[in-house]
């Protein structure tokens, strides 16, 4: 994972090399585990929620949708201007369900809650109003019977791109 914020990092450097304007909110989507709408907003200079709502169907049987939000900080990277990393945490909840006609008496929905962790890149474009975001999300899911991936305890997490249009 750090060889990939690295690298992001040094392709930032070489590309990116305009002036950035900040914003203070963006909306758009996040394209990881699941798939989600994502909601930005700053609320301080460098402190910002998150807030995202995802759907994800796994197979024909298992459906996914989550509602979740994350407390971030976000510290510029002065060597690139408009790119910033940030950590912070959240919490989400998991609503599932494993519907098989196949095989009957299987069938059962889950409610789960997750303790989310967060550390990423973030980079506003100078000339555009849109944001780019990669993350890093661990995540220790409390549950029953949950199987997303977490196996019902600490997981390894789950990586996401954003891609948000942003307002001033």
């Amino acid at each position: 994972m750090k060889k990939i914020f690295f690298t992001l990092a040094i392709v930032g450097a070489c590309v990116f090399t305009a002036q950035a304007q900040g914003y203070k909110s963006a909306i758009g989507l996040r394209l990881g585990v699941p798939n989600s709408i994502s909601f930005k907003q700053f609320i301080s200079g460098q402190n910002a929620v998150e807030v995202f709502l995802g759907y994800r169907r796994y197979n024909s049987f298992v459906n996914f949708l989550n509602i979740g939000g994350l407390y971030q900080v976000h510290t510029p990277i002065n060597e690139v201007e408009g790119l910033r990393w940030y950590y912070g945490g959240g919490a989400a909840v998991y609503f599932w369900n494993y519907d098989n006609d196949f095989f009957v008496g299987n069938d059962y929905n889950s409610l789960n809650v997750g303790i989310l962790g967060n550390l990423g890149l973030d980079y506003k474009f100078a000339t555009a109003p849109v944001n780019l975001s990669i993350d890093w999300v661990p995540a220790f899911i409390f549950g029953d019977d949950y199987d997303g991936g977490y196996g019902g305890g600490f997981g390894a997490g789950y990586g996401a791109l954003s891609v948000r249009y942003t307002f001033r």
